[in-house]
């Protein structure tokens, strides 16, 4: 390949690459220029400047000396193996010696030039260095040795060591650099107190000290935010931009659905009420997320949205993650509209073909005001004659593709997502950043508290006896554990064994089953409607019960091997209690537990506000573990820290919506390179549009 080369250039054909190193780079995600270009240091490293060989002595804490490699030599056969070699400036040799250093076989030979830095000691009457700091001089005449340098520490592998990937990227930047475009006009960046995008990745590589690289990372993450947020931003224009069914919520409208409830709306609920409500007026698309704590009454609130579309003959879909879930929403629904004229029927996958043909006619016919279901309702065959709005519990259990799949053609319904797994800020701003947000934050009056205890295996005869008092009492309790067969890999106890056990033992004149996510569906759906009908005192599950089962008068839960689980999944589990009147407890037995594990459970012990507790796991696990948010379009980010860098992305996210409140399509000449960048970074991901 021949002429200058260009950003997207195959890193093969940037100066000192070629076809061998191109390959190793490859496996570290190092195809193009581009690649090679935002390949950054993970730390750096502080080389002092280098003095004379022959200006040393002995005791000196703190030297930096370079030369080059006169002899060297690996001794194996010794307690403490080492590699030592010479290295001659002009002005003197010196023995330098790394006890078990074979490593530096395959690296450090006569004619190699190196740099080394440590403490200075005289033995045998030579002076020599003792495993010092090193740096392999690769590209001689491209170091500065007269002055104190902040060494880039890249991440090694596919066989090139940090020095390597160093030496490759300096090479590079001078040809690379000037290809860099700035994507914002100077008044921009001043107002913002950024740096220009070319000298923030040159800094990024070769910082002058540490504010200098600061104010690069600054500006790069501030891009990185930018991307993400142009993306949902388009997203969200793109949502938008249908016509939508206007459905006001009239007075007569308001006090028909309040009536069919028998219980006044908490004032977080009626504020939710109003936010959507007003969405729900406009002739656009709503999209918001309704988020609240575990019995926060979310499905009421979603409910009064159902009934405001179907006042105005339009359909509603209600999507859940399960089978169970969406036959508990239905038996709800059913609940509270007995009586009325709401037609309403459930789809899930395990119906016979007859009934499902005659409800898919149904649909299409508009005989059905209101579904519930599962993913099959995203099924081809699926069609609503009048599709007004869609409910979602439980988000996160669909992929991000499946959000528009059942939008259809023509008007676009009302979007409605639920969620029980309250959602750090951060992510609310990126993984539902092209959704407005409801937030229910208080529990209707009259729940009982729930009290949570972290105890030992070793304690479990007491958990017993307490668990037995309270079933004996009237009450049900649950045993929740992470596997579900015995694992000869583990000594985890399983949910069939602990079953057995129980039912068999301790729990003997109690009334005990077993439900996991291997059952078939009926056999699930069965003992889980015996437990909700209070046949069954002590149910023994997986965590398939983790979300939404409403079961008030099972006040006790037993979590074993508790620091197996995360902490949003452990909130949620403790959720399935004290959903009544009376007060619960919820036991987490735990083995030995590691630092992180051991937070996770302290924090449990210490709060039950769903919202710290999603702050918390945010930062004990990290935004890319954290709710799956690969499957959400969100690529890593290289830069941007989702914690740190929150008040960088609300920043970034302003200016991104007012860029697309400007220009949606980011058609405008001085929005090319962004259009670019977004699409190169998103465009497949979240299916905006790449023509044009």
């Amino acid at each position: 390949m021949t002429g200058e080369p260009e950003l997207q250039t195959p890193v093969q054909y940037v100066k000192g690459v070629g076809p061998v190193r191109a390959v190793q780079l490859a496996q570290l995600g190092i195809q193009t220029a581009e690649d090679l270009l935002t390949y950054f240091p993970k730390r750096f490293d502080l080389r002092r400047q280098v003095q004379a060989i022959g200006t040393v002595h002995d005791g000196e804490k703190n030297v930096t000396i370079a030369g080059e490699v006169i002899e060297a030599r690996y001794v194996p056969k010794r307690q403490r193996p080492y590699f030592e070699c010479s290295i001659d400036d002009g002005t003197g040799s010196i023995t330098v010696k790394w006890f078990h250093g074979g490593y530096l076989r395959n690296k450090i030979a006569p004619g190699v030039t190196i740099a080394v830095s440590g403490a200075v000691r005289m033995f045998d009457g030579f002076l020599q260095l003792i495993n010092p700091a090193l740096q392999i001089l690769y590209d001689v005449s491209g170091v500065d040795l007269d002055s104190n340098e902040l060494l880039p520490v890249y991440p090694a592998g596919a066989k090139l060591s940090s020095g390597h990937i160093a030496s490759i990227i300096k090479k590079a930047l001078p040809t690379l650099l000037p290809l860099v475009g700035e994507w914002h006009d100077g008044a921009f960046l001043s107002r913002r107190g950024l740096l220009d995008r070319r000298s923030a990745i040159a800094a990024m590589h070769h910082p002058e000290d540490t504010d200098h690289w600061k104010q690069g990372r600054r500006r790069l993450a501030y891009d990185e935010c930018m991307l993400m947020q142009l993306a949902l931003a388009v997203q969200r224009a793109s949502d938008i931009s249908r016509p939508a069914h206007a459905m006001e919520a009239t007075a007569a409208i308001n006090a028909r659905i309040r009536a069919r409830f028998p219980f006044q709306f908490t004032a977080a609920q009626n504020r939710a009420v109003v936010e959507i409500s007003a969405d729900l007026a406009r002739p656009r698309p709503m999209n918001r997320l309704l988020q609240g704590d575990v019995g926060a009454g979310k499905t009421v609130v979603a409910l009064y949205a159902a009934l405001t579309a179907i006042a105005h003959r339009k359909q509603v879909a209600l999507m859940a993650p399960t089978e169970i879930l969406a036959a508990q929403h239905y038996r709800k629904v059913t609940g509270f509209l007995a009586g009325s004229r709401v037609r309403i029927a459930l789809l899930v996958g395990a119906q016979p073909e007859k009934s499902r043909r005659y409800l898919l006619a149904q649909l299409k016919t508009g005989e059905i005001d209101l579904v519930v279901g599962t993913h099959a309702l995203l099924g081809k065959k699926v069609k609503f004659k009048q599709l007004g709005l869609v409910i979602v519990d439980e988000q996160h259990k669909f992929g991000v593709d499946q959000r528009s799949s059942i939008r259809g053609k023509g008007y676009a319904p009302h979007y409605l997502v639920m969620t029980a797994t309250p959602i750090p800020r951060t992510l609310a701003l990126t993984v539902f950043g092209d959704l407005d947000v409801s937030t229910i934050d208080e529990l209707p009056p009259g729940r009982g508290k729930t009290q949570t205890r972290q105890t030992t295996a070793r304690n479990m005869p007491e958990v017993l006896r307490f668990v037995c008092q309270r079933l004996a009492a009237g009450q049900q309790a649950y045993f929740i554990y992470p596997l579900v067969n015995t694992s000869e890999k583990t000594e985890l106890k399983a949910a069939i064994s602990a079953y057995e056990q129980l039912r068999d033992g301790e729990l003997s004149q109690f009334k005990v089953a077993l439900v996991h996510g291997q059952m078939k569906a009926e056999e699930k759906d069965d003992v889980m409607n015996r437990f909700a009908a209070g046949e069954i005192q002590a149910l023994v599950a997986s965590v398939v019960i983790e979300v939404g089962i409403d079961v008030p008068n099972a006040n006790v839960m037993v979590i074993e091997h508790a620091e197996r689980f995360g902490l949003a999944q452990l909130h949620q589990l403790r959720g399935r209690i004290g959903r009544g009147r009376q007060d619960a407890v919820c036991f987490l037995v735990a083995s030995a537990v590691n630092p992180i594990a051991k937070r996770r459970l302290e924090i449990l012990c210490q709060t039950a506000d769903g919202f710290k507790i999603a702050e918390e796991d945010l930062r004990l696990r990290g935004p890319g573990e954290f709710f799956g948010t690969r499957q959400h379009g969100l690529p890593e980010l290289k830069v941007a820290d989702l914690i740190e860098d929150f008040e960088l992305l609300r920043l970034a996210r302003r200016d991104a919506f007012a860029i697309v409140n400007e220009d949606p399509a980011l058609a405008a000449p001085h929005h090319q390179a962004l259009r670019h960048a977004v699409i190169k970074t998103y465009g497949g991901r979240m299916g905006l549009i790449t023509g044009g």
